[in-house]
């Protein structure tokens, strides 16, 4: 019997791994970046209070494109709400997922619109 792996569960594992290792903090909090088959959503996390800082996703906004430009758009709507609250710098934590598509492209916008990381 062919067994195939478990993509999400090898994420998570990743992901447990990422996370050990960073952390957030009020003067430089956490980018979390969740990425689903339809949507992807960004977060800023203070991880030491344990509160969400700033949020977007792909549902806040009626954006149109194809996923990678609605990533964009969603990384860029993120660093405008968090310069808004006066955060510049962060930690990015890219949720496991390889750094590449519509992880990078919300990245890359993100820091284009003035995040740091």
């Amino acid at each position: 019997m062919i067994s195939k792996p478990d993509k999400n569960k090898n994420r998570k594992r990743r992901h447990s791994r990422v996370r050990s290792k960073i952390s957030g903090t009020a003067e430089r909090p956490r980018l979390n970046v969740f990425r689903s088959n339809k949507n992807i959503y960004a977060q800023v996390i203070d991880d030491v209070e344990g509160v969400t800082l700033v949020s977007a996703s792909t549902l806040d906004t009626a954006v149109s494109g194809n996923k990678t430009e609605q990533a964009a758009s969603v990384g860029k709507l993120v660093a405008e709400r968090a310069n808004e609250k006066n955060i510049k710098n962060v930690v990015f934590d890219r949720g496991g997922y390889i750094y590449h598509g519509r992880v990078q492209a919300l990245a890359d916008a993100a820091r284009e619109n003035g995040l740091e990381f």
